[in-house]
């Protein structure tokens, strides 16, 4: 109730731009200025302010790598398990850290053995109704691939027990650095599972699910590829123009305490970091989520390999990506299992 009432105030505060925002079209069609340091750090030498909520018996999130942290996962909890034709998907809650239970969906295709798998993680504050439907499942597996999804962190069923004042963006060092830290445990999941090959892991995350791909992907060298769509960066001059923030919140978002915080997370610094990742960068450009200053330094601090991507508007978007063909590219850069002979075009 508390995310639904968070997520109606900030879509009224930005005079409803939040629902005509190209990550809300790539939501129907996917069934649904700072100094920069001289030098990168590595995921395990971040030293920030401690965020308000950090256990610091448990997580430290100064740091991007949960090997400076002692989160241990319960055992999962399978909720769910649906067989449909060309695919099974499986609705399990796992849980590492205190009084924050994830819904993950592990979606497979039929007849492949040890598929691929992508990490597919939406924009801040989408929820998890995309891996429900069936289209949509059909479209994320389709080639032999298997899709990891869930939300990160305060969003969706993950908002709850918190005050109103505090959201994904009040608390962004918070919601980046536990993120992060949920992709390396669903990957420790997923080699567990031993059912999909974790020398092929790609991730194509949107908004801010793309600023958290590119974090994690720093930090785990078992990402391989990464798929961005309007990943928010720049923290400094996204606070100051972004339309997803409510105007009687900015200043305190400006403030140089605030900053501070979140300069070591910022992504346009760790972007240069991935040098052996494939990757793809997909802007809108009249996406106002994202100022456009932020969309040009992401790209000017991504390498000479990194594919980039302008789409005029969200109609142009919308016509380049529907039918599953926003998910290709990433498909691409990890070679697909042969199915099984079993006559099924996967």
């Amino acid at each position: 109730m508390r995310f639904q009432l968070r997520k109606i105030a900030i879509q009224w505060s930005v005079a409803g731009a939040l629902l005509l925002s190209p990550l809300q079209i790539a939501a129907v069609f996917a069934p649904q200025a700072s100094a920069k340091p001289s030098s990168q750090p590595s995921a395990s030498q971040v030293s920030a302010p401690p965020a308000a909520n950090s256990d610091s018996s448990q997580e430290d999130l100064n740091s991007l790598s949960i090997a400076d942290s002692k989160l241990k996962a319960d055992k999962p909890v399978l909720g769910e398990k649906d067989e449909a034709p060309r695919f099974t998907r499986e609705l399990l809650q796992v849980q590492w850290r205190r009084g924050d239970a994830i819904d993950l969906y592990v979606i497979k295709p039929k007849g492949v053995e040890k598929p691929a798998a992508i990490l597919y993680l939406y924009s801040y504050p989408t929820e998890t109704d995309r891996f429900k439907d069936d289209a949509y499942c059909e479209r994320v597996t389709s080639g032999g691939f298997a899709a990891i999804g869930f939300v990160s962190a305060l969003t969706g069923h993950r908002y709850h027990s918190r005050p109103m004042k505090e959201w994904f963006v009040s608390q962004l060092q918070e919601s980046l650095v536990t993120s992060v830290h949920d992709v390396q445990m669903v990957l420790n999941y997923l080699a567990a599972r031993g059912d999909v090959d974790m020398n092929r892991i790609g991730m194509f995350g949107a908004g801010s699910g793309g600023s958290i791909a590119i974090l994690a992907a720093a930090t785990d060298s078992r990402i391989k590829a990464i798929d961005l769509l309007d990943p928010w960066a720049d923290w400094p001059d996204w606070m100051a123009g972004s339309s997803l923030i409510p105007e009687n919140e900015r200043p305190s978002y400006l403030k140089p305490e605030f900053l501070k915080k979140i300069a070591l997370f910022d992504p346009v610094q760790w972007l240069p970091k991935l040098t052996s990742e494939r990757m793809r960068i997909m802007n809108v450009m009249d996406d106002n989520v994202t100022p456009k200053i932020c969309r040009q330094r992401l790209e000017s601090a991504a390498g000479p390999s990194v594919q980039v991507v302008h789409y005029d508007d969200t109609r142009a978007l919308f016509g380049a990506s529907t039918g599953g063909r926003i998910f290709q590219w990433i498909k691409q850069q990890l070679p697909a299992s042969t199915p099984k002979a079993n006559g099924e075009k996967l």
